[in-house]
């Protein structure tokens, strides 16, 4: 028997929980996002620093996004909306789930795909107080290539969205508090 390897260290991820157990505290992260205007409804956010394992911590380097919104809004269309990194987000967090779960599970990944749509009635956001602002739903369609069976890649794909945190944050209700400096 071969032994996949999807390139995820499945030690280092088991030693970690194994770790946190003893120590909660380090297990408590702070993930932070700095976003400024540019012009219209542009802006640029930029990732670098976080809290975890109980101190202040850095990325390799410092990502820049953008987010605007298309020329249909009546905008430049500098970027993806930021509704739309919700669906990168969420993309990225299953696939992310779903490599670490096969390589866990000795299952050889080829290659792993989805496609991400987010069903959205902009009237919310245009003042219509009987729209929600956000995604009515989502749906998430994986095309998965495996050393594995059907019910297998199936059961993959199951346990990422069971340890997916971005999954979780879209379907559960997370305090969200907003305010001015």
């Amino acid at each position: 028997m071969t032994t996949a390897d999807n390139g995820v260290n499945v030690q280092a991820l088991l030693d970690a929980r194994e770790a946190l157990k003893n120590a909660p505290e380090a297990a408590q992260f702070t993930w932070r996002a700095t976003s400024k205007w540019q012009k219209g409804v542009h802006s640029t956010t930029t990732v670098q620093n976080f809290f975890g394992l109980g101190q202040e911590q850095s990325h390799k380097t410092e990502t820049v996004l953008d987010a605007d919104h298309p020329e249909v809004f009546a905008a430049e269309d500098n970027a993806i909306t930021p509704i739309e990194y919700l669906l990168v987000g969420l993309a990225s967090c299953l696939t992310a789930g779903v490599a670490s779960v096969a390589q866990n599970r000795g299952i050889q990944l080829r290659s792993v795909e989805s496609v991400v749509e987010g069903n959205h009635d902009i009237r919310g956001i245009l003042g219509d107080t009987d729209v929600r602002n956000g995604y009515n739903d989502i749906k998430v369609t994986f095309t998965i290539d495996a050393d594995a069976s059907k019910q297998e890649i199936e059961a993959l794909v199951a346990q990422s969205q069971k340890r997916s945190a971005v999954f979780d944050a879209l379907t559960n209700p997370t305090n969200v508090s907003v305010e001015v400096a």
